[in-house]
């Protein structure tokens, strides 16, 4: 089962409509108490907008999900903003769109297509600028190497880190070097027997926890 993405960073994009501005900030948050405490900071900045439209998704796997249409007609914003974050998949992200009302009203319909269509313009500056972050379960793996060797063993890794959808992690030295990765599961079988064949069967990856990780989203 494929993890829901996230965002590295903030993001922001104007939508203008029959003269209403409708401007998206997504930001990341871990938790309701971050997300409520982006809206807040809004709110305060943006003080003079007639609307503060709110979706948030939380939780590594989206169980967790709000929104709030902020005083416009029920169900032609908070809903159809979280909509669209549960559409592409994202998660831990808060969603605020603010509206400064331009004199010309847009009817239900109207509505629901601007919220929307902000928050997924704002998702797809996420992903073309590479603020959006896919979240893999990777294991970790330790390969102990001889400090003879592990320059050369590094440089391998790191190649075949870079090929094979891993993540290299800082090392660690003691009386050997533990040359530390991220490793997909379906690609320890592989890692085992390219760290046997650079090693000449000297070297053996030890398995350890799985865990959550962010990593950079491959763009299509």
């Amino acid at each position: 089962m494929d993890l829901p993405s996230t965002i590295a960073r903030p993001v922001d994009h104007e939508l203008v409509i029959k003269k209403s501005r409708f401007l998206a900030h997504l930001a990341p948050a871990g938790s309701v108490a971050e997300a409520d405490a982006v809206i807040a900071r809004l709110r305060k900045e943006l003080w003079d907008a007639r609307h503060h439209c709110v979706a948030m998704v939380l939780g590594t796997y989206a169980e967790q999900a709000r929104s709030s249409d902020d005083g416009e007609p029920g169900g032609t914003a908070g809903v159809p903003m979280l909509e669209v974050l549960r559409h592409r998949a994202v998660t831990d992200v808060v969603a605020v769109v603010t509206r400064y009302f331009g004199g010309v009203k847009l009817g239900a319909g109207g509505l629901v297509r601007a919220y929307s269509g902000a928050v997924a313009t704002a998702l797809d500056v996420a992903a073309t600028s590479g603020a959006l972050l896919r979240r893999e379960l990777l294991h970790e793996v330790t390969v102990d190497v001889p400090h003879g060797a592990a320059g050369r063993i590094d440089n391998v890794l790191r190649d075949w880190a870079a090929s094979h959808g891993s993540v290299m992690e800082q090392p660690a030295y003691d009386a050997v070097a533990h040359l530390r990765l991220l490793v997909p599961p379906y690609e320890l079988d592989t890692l085992s027997a390219d760290v046997a064949a650079a090693s000449a069967g000297t070297l053996s990856p030890a398995v350890g926890d799985a865990r959550v990780v962010n990593v950079p989203a491959r763009l299509p």
